[in-house]
């Protein structure tokens, strides 16, 4: 799909005559090039499918009266920048509408656009109007209630509307309930007023037009991958595996590797928070095409350590380490100790961190695994076009009006797929919510902070800033709410010559001190007194004292030595103390210094103080949104 930049859109091409959208440069059924169209980008546009149909006719059907110009048809999404679930409605070649999620009453509202009016003008029921009076450009004006002629159906205010004047409709939105129209000298915006005089519609559509107007380039992508993955397995002595989670990228990725190689190997994640439905159709899909499937289960592992950190937040996503990348890493040295090459159903337009992932990619805390993403340049509407192309059998979830599938409680999901999980999983949505709300009520935060989703982000995005301030809502935890660091004095000279910081760091004692004396290993000579908790620690920017009760004391002879060494220090008390025992520090050590015997434990000879230990460690990746300042 053909991106401009300047204007933040995507062109899409759609086949008028099989009624869908086209993926490659021509239909493969009926062989039109197909009339272009555009949506917002990055255009990673999806099917509209399962519950997500009648999810979009309803809202047609109780704004409009019918459903009946897109009942029938092939419908797609393409998400855009919103609050929360933000959706851009694509049928008869046109984007038609928006589908919002509001997350201060939990409802999904529709947006019109001029190709849906076109489309509803003459279907309409209700929520139509005509007005006169007015001339000239007519995009953004207000509709004096006095202007307006007809009105069909009752409406409140917010609602969408179409609007007419003569042969011309348009989309707009009401600005009074339908009632205080006549009075109002304000009573409608219009949103848009140009109309396409004999639009194309399509004819009915569904799976079988999409998947074969795109066959041949579905075929095309799908020889492409075959033959990277068989070229790089043909140059290394490596046995292949699948990271399999249940999704459809995994979905397409195996389907991929399959055509290519034999012998394939499946590995699945089991965080203790996925759907039962997700474990039992992986387990299916394995034993259906007879394929090994190896489990690296993570347990009870989030739920023993969630009082300690707290809720994880879109950033702050300390469960990943914990409940994924620790157990994957533990079962990958088991298994292949010698290392094995993992197909990954990693896609670009799936996340801005995966924007530039190349086709071989590195997980530098995974040293015996090198993954292969052969549809990394994959749009969504790819994914689902290939795995209906191949009869592959997909996760039954995937219909329940979900875009993707995770953990159940993921912060990273929508609010909206949060109510969707409500519907599906009423006992897994309460266990969760439960905890919330008394977390919420410990931290003396207002029951807001879950109705509204504000849980979802340890620092709030400006978005949610503006919700919070327009409700008069205080989202700061009381004081002793969780571990914090109180300076008692900042950088300053010394009385004695260089520079000290002096500071208290209250954090959770679950561990013994020696851990302590382990962490700081790390960075230099230590020196350890198990009787009076006291921890010296030497390296070539200064001198740290740290002590039982959380004190800190650091001098340096520069003043960034001094603010560099504090901050390590501090990282390494509370890494020794809130340390959750994923074992990637120790998989990931080049000298084997690191074990986990209750915790971090260091053989200083063998550390050569590389501070990959550090680097893997998810609690010093977190010291930012773990402490605060008290």
């Amino acid at each position: 799909m053909a991106q401009n930049i300047a204007h933040g859109k995507v062109e899409g091409r759609w086949c008028d005559g099989c009624g869908t959208l086209l993926l490659g440069r021509k239909c493969s059924s009926c062989g039109s090039a197909g009339r272009p169209f555009e949506m917002n980008s990055p255009g990673d546009i999806r099917p509209c499918m399962g519950d997500s149909i009648e999810a979009v006719n309803s809202l047609f059907r109780d704004h409009f009266g019918t459903d009946g110009p897109i009942s029938g048809r092939m419908m797609f999404f393409n998400k855009i920048p919103g609050e929360d679930r933000s959706d851009e409605i694509i049928a008869h070649g046109e984007v038609i509408g928006v589908i919002r999620f509001d997350p201060r009453d939990s409802s999904i509202k529709l947006e019109l656009r001029q190709a849906g009016a076109d489309i509803f003008a003459n279907a309409a029921t209700k929520n139509l109007l005509s007005f006169g009076n007015m001339s000239g450009h007519l995009k953004g004006k207000t509709i004096k209630g006095s202007d307006i002629t007809e009105i069909a159906g009752n409406f409140y205010a917010g609602e969408p509307l179409i609007v007419r004047k003569g042969r011309k409709a348009g989309p707009g939105v009401a600005l009074v309930d339908s009632t205080y129209v006549p009075a109002s000298e304000r009573a409608v915006k219009i949103k848009d007023m140009d109309p396409i005089e004999n639009r194309p519609l399509s004819p009915p559509s569904g799976r079988e037009e999409f998947v074969r107007a795109n066959k041949d380039h579905l075929g095309r992508i799908e020889s492409n991958a075959v033959s990277d993955i068989r070229s790089f397995a043909a140059k290394k002595d490596a046995p292949v595996t699948v990271s399999f989670s249940g999704g459809k990228d995994s979905l397409a990725a195996y389907g991929t590797a399959s055509k290519a190689l034999k012998d394939l190997t499946l590995i699945f994640i089991d965080t203790g928070l996925e759907f039962p439905e997700t474990v039992e159709y992986v387990e299916e899909f394995a034993a259906e095409h007879d394929l090994k499937l190896l489990k690296a289960s993570a347990g009870n592992a989030f739920w023993e350590n969630v009082d300690m950190f707290g809720p994880p937040a879109k950033d702050f996503r300390w469960c990943c380490k914990v409940c994924k990348l620790g157990p994957v890493t533990e079962l990958i040295s088991k298994e292949f100790p010698k290392g094995t090459i993992t197909v990954e159903g990693n896609r670009m337009l799936e996340s801005f961190s995966r924007s530039d992932i190349g086709f071989v990619s590195k997980n530098p805390f995974v040293p015996n695994q090198t993954n292969l993403n052969p549809v990394r340049a994959w749009s969504a509407a790819e994914i689902w076009g290939y795995i209906w192309m191949r009869g592959l059998r997909y996760n039954p979830l995937y219909e329940k009006d979900l875009e993707r599938i995770g953990c159940y409680l993921c912060a990273s999901c929508l609010a909206s797929e949060w109510e969707n999980t409500e519907r599906t999983h009423p006992a897994m949505y309460s266990e969760w919510d439960g905890y919330l709300r008394r977390y919420a009520a410990s931290k003396g935060l207002p029951p807001e902070y879950v109705d509204t989703g504000f849980w979802r982000w340890k620092v709030l995005p400006p978005k949610m800033v503006q919700i919070a301030k327009e409700s008069g809502l205080d989202l700061r935890p009381k004081k002793g709410a969780g571990p914090a660091v109180k300076m008692m004095k900042g950088v300053s000279p010394c009385a004695a010559g260089g520079y000290s910081v002096e500071a208290v760091i209250d954090v959770p004692s679950k561990r013994d001190f020696s851990y302590v004396e382990d962490a700081l290993g790390v960075i230099g000579d230590v020196k350890y007194s198990s009787e009076f908790e006291i921890a010296l620690l030497r390296d070539g920017r200064g001198r740290s004292k740290v002590f039982g009760g959380g004190q800190i004391s650091v001098t340096a002879d520069v003043e960034k030595e001094a603010e560099i060494l504090f901050e390590r220090t501090a990282k390494a008390l509370i890494r020794a103390e809130m340390c959750t025992e994923c074992g990637i520090c120790a998989k990931g050590c080049p000298k084997k210094a690191v074990t986990i015997k209750g915790g971090f434990k260091l053989d200083q000879k063998r550390c050569s103080r590389c501070g990959k230990c550090e680097r893997s460690c998810m609690v010093v990746h977190y010291y930012d949104k773990i402490m605060k300042n008290a």
